[in-house]
C-alpha cells in the first residue's frame, strides 16, 4: 500500500514539474515596435489581444486589435498562438507567436504556401503621436520633452 502511495506521489510531482515549466514560459505581455516600421502594439496575454497603440505611417491603425485569441502553447515553452488581422484579406488568420533567446518577438503567418514572419523589438514606452506623451507599460503618463 505504501508502494503504491508512494508511486502516485511521484508520478503527480512528476507531472506538475513537467507543466510547471510550460506556464513559467517568458511573458510577451507588453509593448513591442517593429523592428523595421514606425508602429508599436502592446500585447495583453490576459485579454489575449494585442493592439496598435501607434501606427506613424498609418495613424488611422490606432486602436485597431490586430493580435486576437492569443494563448501559450500546450506543447512549446515561449510559443503562443492566435489569430491576426491580415488587411489585404479582411479577416484574421492563425500565427504563431514565439520570443528569441535575444527576446524579439516573432510573428510568423501562413496563407496557403506562403509564410511571413515580422520581427518586434520590446520597448519600454512609446511616444503618443497624438498627446506628445511618453506613455510607460505600467500606464501611468509621462510628459516629453521637445527639443527644437
Amino acid at each position: 500500500m505504501k508502494n503504491k502511495q508512494m508511486m502516485i506521489r511521484c508520478i503527480y510531482f512528476l507531472f506538475a514539474l513537467l507543466s510547471s515549466a510550460l506556464a513559467f514560459s517568458a511573458d510577451v505581455s507588453g509593448v513591442w515596435k517593429h523592428a523595421k516600421n514606425p508602429a508599436w502594439i502592446e500585447v495583453s496575454l490576459q485579454e489575449g489581444t494585442a493592439t496598435v497603440v501607434r501606427n506613424d505611417k498609418s495613424p488611422e491603425r490606432v486602436g485597431r486589435e490586430i493580435l486576437k485569441d492569443v494563448k501559450a502553447s500546450s506543447t512549446q515553452q515561449n510559443m503562443w498562438h492566435g489569430q491576426i488581422y491580415i488587411e489585404k484579406l479582411g479577416k484574421y488568420k492563425g500565427v504563431e507567436i514565439s520570443l528569441s533567446e535575444a527576446g524579439d518577438m516573432l510573428i510568423t503567418g501562413k496563407v496557403g504556401f506562403f509564410s511571413r514572419s515580422t520581427q518586434w523589438l520590446r520597448a519600454d514606452t512609446f511616444t503618443d503621436a497624438r498627446q506628445n506623451e511618453l506613455t510607460p507599460i505600467s500606464g501611468s503618463t509621462l510628459k516629453s520633452a521637445t527639443i527644437n
